[in-house]
């Protein structure tokens, strides 16, 4: 019988490509995973890691085997979950991760209602690009996700939390400042500054900017919507921004926020789950609190 540690210890090495920073992973010696994964083989008949003087990585019959493995590891800990939230579903951690162009807007107005909704529930946050936070998802490691809906994502399910629209940012003294309103058709030809490859935010915006006719500044993409703020404030051009990025105007007294006319562009903001997932109890409730918390707050 194949033991949970023992895929433990393989997936570390699938992880590390080392003996030594895999038994350091899994708080055990090399010479115990090393002679485990060896006895491993040994009862599948099978070669499973090969061993080279400076590199250690799977063997294609390992490479086909870690997936199933990393299953059986994550429904062993959906048990163990599952087990618990018997006790108390509304108990225990919870791993939520959120992208940068929303958490450090989007959290302020949510926090303080999901610790009084949910008292016994120890929030833990993480903040990443899109595509790390889906692969923490579907491996485990993270229990939902709070982002901006993209088809892409339909493996995982889905609840929809609110929308937010997209406002135009531009310096004092544009075209766009003294306007109450304006159209995406207003857009056209202009060129908007971006954020750099890996932000879904960058292809959803730009999405809504090259169907108008605009265009992408090539001379610069920003790592954050806080650089992007800066370069409009500073005069180097205008920019997309979400709606909730815009409310602390404090030091940037010098970006003017222009609303587009219906229909304005914007972006779905749902909480992800991995089908099957165990706890929905607690899921339900955020899901609820969030719900509550944006409908109170207008955006």
């Amino acid at each position: 019988m194949v033991k949970l540690r023992d895929l433990e210890y393989l997936d570390a090495i699938a992880k590390y490509r080392h003996f030594g920073k895999a038994a350091q992973a899994c708080f055990v010696s090399q010479p115990t995973l090393s002679g485990q994964i060896i006895k491993l083989e040994e009862q599948l008949g099978l070669t499973l890691v090969e061993r080279q003087t400076r590199k250690v990585m799977l063997t294609p019959m390992g490479e086909q085997l870690i997936e199933q493995a990393r299953r059986v590891l994550q429904a062993a800990e959906d048990f163990q979950t599952s087990a618990k939230a018997l006790l108390d579903p509304l108990s225990g951690d919870l791993h939520l991760g959120m992208i940068p162009t929303l958490a450090p807007y989007l959290l302020p107005h949510i926090m303080t209602d999901l610790n009084n909704e949910l008292p016994s529930i120890n929030f833990y946050l993480y903040e990443d690009k899109t595509q790390h936070l889906l692969t923490q998802l579907a491996e485990g490691k993270l229990d939902a996700l709070i982002l901006p809906w993209l088809d892409s994502m339909d493996k995982f399910e889905r609840y929809d939390l609110f929308n937010e629209a997209f406002v135009m940012a531009s310096p004092k003294g544009h075209a766009f400042a003294k306007r109450e309103s304006i159209t995406l058709k207003d857009l056209a030809d202009h060129n908007i500054l971006t954020l750099e490859d890996g932000h879904c935010l960058r292809d959803q915006a730009m999405g809504y900017c090259f169907s108008a006719g605009a265009n992408e500044d090539q001379s610069f993409r920003a790592t954050s919507l806080e650089t992007l703020r800066y370069m409009v404030a500073s005069n180097m051009g205008v920019t997309l921004l979400p709606e909730l990025a815009t409310l602390n105007r404090t030091g940037h007294e010098d970006v003017y926020y222009t609303r587009f006319q219906q229909p304005e562009p914007n972006r779905q903001i749902s909480l992800l789950i991995r089908p099957g997932y165990s706890r929905m109890a607690c899921i339900r409730k955020v899901v609820t609190c969030v719900k509550n918390s944006m409908a109170s707050f207008k955006i």
